[in-house]
């Protein structure tokens, strides 16, 4: 609904819509080659659908309903629709039999129904969806920040690429992440919602990476929803509990945080069945990914996504979604947008 969204006023896109569709295409191409070259990353394709009742999609909050349906020709078997491919990518892993210090991405494309649409959020979510196989002493925080670091990196070149490309665009991240873990974040900013410290703590240093995504805090709560079986966000680390975290930056034209990746490494044995306790759902240690990660028949992993959309929206200073994509829109929303020159793909 159009009470979600926000527009500067006189906001004047800089590329209209054609224009638009040729970034997006270059944007594409050349991050994902940055990508793959920083990280030592295979392209891979991958499924849209997954069986249902395997543990394989992805459970993200707990609260987003799976796309379900059922396949007549296969004796009618349940799939869903991916909500993500974080642990089917580690069963790729296994199979392509994946070294160490190598791994493969992909896109992903999902459906989440129960999303509110603003100016971020759109029921369809594309993006690209990576996975490395790591060795146990990679299992820590320093190696997950030198990973954190590499991918924003990346980000950080792309916006130079762009800005070199496009005259009217200027860049405005800074050289270097800042890590902080929630927790601390929590403390910095104690009666501010997650959402406001996100903000607070972004545009203090423009670019962040909140570790601990998914633990509960000093209130009892977590800085946000995380599922309890791909990222590990309970193994103790050298400054806290949590291997995972959320990459997070400033962006003034919508004077607010936005989040670019989500990632992590991934759990263990323990970690899965300690999570998996956390949480109340220790019945999905049955499930058949679960049962192949407690055999030990899939490798330790790092993995995450990067926002394509939400990509592409940051480095062509857009203010909506739906500008970098195409989608879905209640009446108020488009006659919002109408009004306001905001031009839907």
């Amino acid at each position: 609904m159009s009470t979600h969204l926000i527009c500067p006023d006189d906001y004047q896109p800089a590329l209209d819509i054609l224009e638009t569709e040729r970034a997006i295409m270059d944007i594409k191409l050349t991050f994902q080659t940055l990508l793959a070259n920083s990280l030592n990353l295979q392209r891979i394709t991958a499924p849209l659908f997954v069986p249902s009742g395997t543990g394989i999609n992805d459970d993200l909050d707990g609260r987003e309903r799976p796309i379900k349906f059922s396949v007549t020709n296969l004796n009618h078997l349940q799939a869903e629709i991916v909500q993500s491919l974080a642990k089917w990518k580690r069963l790729a892993l296994a199979k392509l039999k994946i070294p160490p210090g190598q791994g493969i991405y992909t896109d992903m494309n999902a459906i989440r129904p129960d999303e509110i649409l603003d100016n971020l959020h759109s029921i369809y979510v594309d993006q690209w969806d990576w996975e490395r196989v790591i060795t146990p002493q990679e299992r820590c925080l320093s190696f997950l920040q030198e990973i954190v670091t590499k991918i924003y990196q990346c980000i950080f070149q792309m916006e130079q690429i762009i800005c070199q490309k496009y005259p009217q665009f200027s860049p405005f991240l800074p050289p270097e992440i800042h890590f902080i873990h929630a927790q601390e974040l929590q403390k910095l900013f104690p009666h501010l919602s997650p959402a406001q410290r996100e903000n607070k703590i972004c545009e203090q240093y423009g670019a962040v990476f909140i570790q601990g995504i998914g633990l509960p805090l000093a209130d009892g709560q977590p800085h946000d929803g995380r599922a309890p079986d791909y990222d590990d966000w309970t193994t103790p680390s050298e400054k806290g509990p949590g291997l995972n975290g959320d990459i997070i930056i400033w962006y003034p034209p919508l004077g607010q945080a936005l989040e670019l990746s989500s990632m992590g490494i991934r759990v263990d044995a323990k970690s899965l069945l300690r999570q998996l306790k956390i949480c109340g759902c220790e019945e999905r240690r049955h499930l058949y990914f679960h049962q192949l990660l407690l055999a030990g028949k899939l490798p330790l992993s790092i993995g995450g996504g990067i926002g394509q959309s939400r990509l592409c929206l940051f480095l062509l200073r857009k203010i909506h979604i739906g500008e970098v994509q195409v989608g879905l829109w209640d009446k108020e929303t488009l006659q919002f947008c109408q009004q306001k020159n905001i031009p839907l793909l």
